[in-house]
């Protein structure tokens, strides 16, 4: 099954050595995170159909950073997925316009059904307490790009077919995403999104608006 692959995959993940500023997030290690992510994949990956990928960033600290769920806080885990959990019920803003996506897509099991949601980066970041994004500081992308190429070809062997990709994220995250697909040739097609924090955060007024750019991009 599907799901099988996407939980070793998580549960496999190690970091490579950082710089000294900066520490990685890694869920997976957490026993009640992974019986989340089983009840999660099992949910809605107890197949063997590949999907669709789509990559974001990495995981911040108020979302993935805490269920392992890509885009997925403990509020929508539980309301939307219907997996109970006991983690404290932040709302985290990517998570909010994901699943308002996911909902107009026409609700969980039919969006996962077609498509998996990863990360660039799939463990995620702090630096001073805060989030960090794997671009956000050039030793750290050095450090850490070994580990992303090795991320993204087991997910491309195991789970997702190699005819598109979606990145989340429109500006370095599709510019790094790009030039290392380019270099090792995974998709045959790449295609950027705009990133549901910039949407949020300076484009709020305008949710539903993005909510069909998406739904029209997938549909294409």
């Amino acid at each position: 099954m599907i799901a099988e692959h996407i939980l070793k995959f998580y549960s496999d993940l190690k970091i490579p050595p950082l710089p000294k500023s900066i520490i990685a997030m890694n869920p997976y290690q957490n026993r009640d995170t992974l019986l989340l992510c089983e009840q999660f994949y099992n949910k809605y990956y107890a197949d063997s159909d590949r999907r669709i990928l789509m990559l974001g960033i990495n995981p911040g600290r108020f979302g993935s950073g805490i269920t392992g769920i890509s885009f997925t806080d403990p509020i929508r885990l539980e309301d939307n997925c219907r997996i109970k959990n006991t983690l404290a019920k932040k709302p985290e803003l990517s998570a909010t316009f994901i699943y308002s996506m996911i909902e107009a897509y026409g609700g969980t099991a039919k969006f996962y059904k077609k498509y998996f949601i990863s990360a660039v980066s799939p463990l995620g970041f702090l630096k001073n307490n805060k989030n960090a994004n794997y671009y956000d500081d050039s030793r750290l992308q050095t450090a850490v790009t070994p580990f992303i190429v090795n991320s993204i070809e087991r997910i491309i062997s195991t789970v997702c077919e190699k005819n598109i990709c979606y990145c989340i994220g429109e500006g370095e995250n599709f510019k790094f995403l790009s030039g290392l697909n380019v270099k090792h040739g995974w998709f045959k097609k790449l295609v950027p999104l705009p990133h549901p924090r910039f949407i949020m955060q300076y484009r709020r007024k305008r949710l539903l608006e993005y909510v069909e750019l998406y739904l029209n991009v997938l549909a294409e």
